[in-house]
């Protein structure tokens, strides 16, 4: 498999640390508030990347963490009346909501930064003691930029380039306005642990390299993110991991592409900024999934109505093919495969061997995805209500299994409720005894529940409209 590594910004070859295993590391939410359609575009693509590891074989182990500590959620909590954990816990609650909608699976672990206090002080003293940290007398403590020679390397600057270029905070306390926050020291009113700099918190960075360190090891096979993270977050994760430790923090940095609203960049000033609980009230999410993957991740994707729409219709189109192949398989005999048979099992191993393909390329899901609908489009010209049951079968597994790997068609489209069941059973009878108009009844009354119906030659095949 090919990665496109930020800090060698090439593809790469994936060879893991460990054969047969890989350690994925992903920056979680800041759970003050529901995340927004922006936010939603990283977990779905590395939710993709860890499904493809586990699909070729390989053991991962998925860590996702959840910053609960920071000045936006002090400012929430403060402006409710609520303690930050309060908020917390809430805000965790309704991301796993919003997340298993979109069909994220929960990683391996999904650690806290106000659960991992001693592990966040144990580092920073590491760096103290190296004389790339030094503390204030304020109780604040700045890791030193300066000492670090490898500062700047993920993201392609030196350090005076990156001072140019950003913007900084005036802090008197800085020996170097490069310079950012390990620990900071308490204010009134807000939350804080014993330190030995004093009562305080930890600084945004170095949560994920504590945590990263003490659930992967000191290096891991691969960190994502989105791109807006190379600088500074993912660049302050590198020299204080790197700087610890002395050994290589991350071999293969993955980063997802920015996201647009209507052509304009997303921001609650132009009225264009939506969380996924937005978008939920209008669509149905899987569709925003399928919508992320259509593209490239690495590629800016514009986010539109009329775009979700087209993602919908896409897996409308795969869930009534999938429909019907579950329809003929319930219906199909053993038989021989004919000539016919035999070459759409040769173009369904091809297609899976196209997926795969795809995936190895960088994980290019646009082109994956394109290998699900040229084997939807083959099955189609090949299968009918005479089709032996093992073409059938391959058809229905091989489709099951790639979009198993995208994350999409994990709604149950054979359930059907007891009502649906009596009225299908009534116009079974009124069939046979062709009673016509109590046929037509019955049929309207289905439809009206929900549901699609076609009569075959094999009898009645009902799916959920979709």
């Amino acid at each position: 498999m090919q990665i496109y590594n930020t800090q060698t910004r090439r593809k790469e070859e994936f060879v893991p640390i460990e054969p047969g295993k890989v350690s994925i590391y992903a920056c979680g939410p800041t759970v003050y508030n529901y995340f927004h359609i922006g936010n939603a575009r990283p977990f779905i693509v590395f939710d993709t990347l860890r499904r493809y590891f586990e699909h070729k074989g390989y053991e991962v182990k998925f860590v996702q963490n959840f910053t609960d500590i920071d000045d936006k959620m002090i400012r929430r909590a403060n402006e409710e009346g609520i303690t930050v954990k309060e908020l917390g816990e809430r805000f965790i609650k309704e991301y796993y909501h919003d997340a298993d909608a979109l069909g994220i699976e929960r990683a391996t672990v999904n650690p806290k930064a106000t659960e991992h206090i001693p592990e966040i002080i144990a580092l920073i003293q590491k760096l103290e003691a190296k004389g790339l940290a030094y503390a204030c007398e304020n109780g604040d403590v700045y890791y030193n930029t300066q000492a670090f020679a490898g500062y700047g390397k993920l993201s392609g600057q030196n350090l005076d380039d990156l001072e140019s270029g950003a913007r900084i905070d005036i802090d008197p306390n800085k020996r170097h306005p490069m310079d950012f926050a390990l620990w900071k020291a308490q204010k009134p009113g807000e939350p804080a642990w014993e330190s030995p700099w004093g009562m305080g918190r930890p600084g945004w960075h170095i949560e994920c390299s504590a945590m990263s360190m003490k659930y992967l090891g000191e290096t891991i096979d691969i960190h994502c993110g989105g791109k807006d993270l190379v600088f500074p977050h993912h660049e302050n994760e590198v020299a204080q991991s790197e700087g610890a430790t002395g050994k290589p923090f991350v071999h293969y940095w993955m980063h997802n592409g920015f996201i647009n609203v209507d052509n304009q960049k997303m921001s609650k000033s132009l009225g264009n900024f939506f969380t996924v609980r937005d978008i939920a009230k209008e669509f149905d999410l899987e569709a925003v999934r399928m919508f992320m993957l259509s593209a490239h991740y690495r590629s800016p994707i514009n986010f539109s109505r009329e775009m979700i729409e087209q993602a919908k219709a896409s897996l409308d189109r795969l869930y009534n093919a999938h429909d019907n192949y579950a329809f003929l398989l319930a219906n199909a005999k053993d038989g021989e495969l004919g000539a016919q048979e035999t070459e759409l099992m040769e173009k369904v191993k091809a297609c899976r061997e196209g997926f795969d393909t795809a995936m190895d390329d960088d994980m290019n899901t646009a082109n994956a995805i394109g290998q699900i609908f040229e084997l939807v489009r083959m099955a189609n010209a090949a299968l009918n209500a005479d089709s032996p049951k093992a073409a059938v079968k391959a058809v229905l597994d091989t489709m099951d299994e790639l979009c198993g790997v995208l994350g999409i068609l994990r709604r149950n489209t054979d359930e059907k409720d007891d009502k649906v069941e009596a009225l299908l059973e009534a116009r079974a009878a009124a069939r046979a005894a062709k009673n016509w108009a109590e046929s037509d009844r019955l049929r309207d009354e289905i439809i009206a529940l929900g549901y699609v119906l076609k009569d075959t030659k094999q009898g009645q095949q009902i799916s959920k409209a979709i």
